[in-house]
């Protein structure tokens, strides 16, 4: 296919767009072109009505990352702004390619790598793409610290957050200000079980967002959950909600609120700040 696309922009005349094939993180697959009709190969409508438009692509050998970025407008249809507010977009994958709209067959790999920053004004939205090696930049490696380095629920954790003592899925009763959610009480979780733990919207416009629990508390029959930050699309009664069990990562409530202290990944008893700036004191044993 690219020796095919080689002879025709050797011949001078050609019929040439790009195309961009997205994949989210949900699953959900969608495709655009620059050219002025749908194009269709590898199972995929590559939709013209977004009007996109894409920028200088920068290249390089080594281990730099490449970037370019691409325009077009919001749509009900493609690109909503609803969906750009949920997050549904972020580091979502992208290809571009080289096509000849006279014959799809013939087309190239331009470009691989990731959604970066997206912004959106006046009915438009621009993104960033990063290419393959800006995985390169994410820090590796284990930090000595007492907390534990897992993340609740992970492969080093082992916890089953599936298990209905550390969830629970309801209705929203009502949502205030975008980050207090009240939902029916339930007495099998104690106050505070949710504390630093995840509310994650299950139906909805506001579907897969997620947030950090900062308040759990009980005021007659209503569950109070108060957020640290407002959903960007607010959910509304009677959406569904997942709360997940919050953990401080500390030993204490990995052994007394998981009994899960044989997956520990914290130092708890490494030295603190104020024993490594202690200095021997003469007065002591006399």
């Amino acid at each position: 296919m690219q020796d095919a696309l080689k002879q025709h922009l050797k011949s001078g005349s050609t019929t040439v767009c790009r195309t961009w094939l997205v994949r989210r993180k949900d699953g959900e697959t969608y495709g655009f072109t620059d050219h002025d009709c749908d194009l269709n190969f590898d199972g995929v409508v590559f939709a013209a009505r977004t009007g996109m438009t894409a920028g200088v692509l920068e290249k390089s050998t080594g281990m730099a990352v490449d970037n370019t970025e691409v325009m077009g407008a919001l749509s009900d249809a493609s690109i909503r702004e609803e969906d750009i507010l949920a997050g549904r977009y972020d580091g979502a994958e992208v290809t571009t390619y080289l096509v000849n709209w006279a014959d799809v067959t013939e087309r190239s790999i331009l470009f691989r790598g990731t959604f970066g920053e997206m912004i959106r004004s006046g009915g438009a939205f621009r993104v960033e793409l990063r290419g393959l090696t800006e995985k390169l930049n994410v820090p590796h490696g284990r930090v000595y610290h007492p907390e534990c380095g897992a993340v609740l629920g992970d492969g080093q954790c082992r916890i089953d957050l599936s298990a209905a003592a550390f969830t629970r899925e309801g209705p929203l009763q009502a949502v205030i200000d975008g980050r207090i959610l009240h939902v029916p009480a339930d007495p099998s979780f104690a106050e505070g079980w949710f504390v630093d733990g995840q509310a994650v919207i299950q139906s909805g416009a506001g579907k897969g967002q997620v947030g950090r629990i900062k308040a759990d508390s009980t005021v007659g029959d209503v569950r109070i959950i108060e957020l640290w930050q407002t959903f960007s699309v607010r959910p509304m009664a009677p959406d569904q909600v997942r709360l997940i069990a919050g953990c401080d990562r500390r030993a204490s409530t990995c052994r007394q609120k998981f009994n899960n202290f044989l997956n520990f990944r914290g130092f708890p008893h490494i030295p603190g700040e104020d024993w490594l700036r202690s200095s021997p004191d003469k007065s002591v044993g006399r």
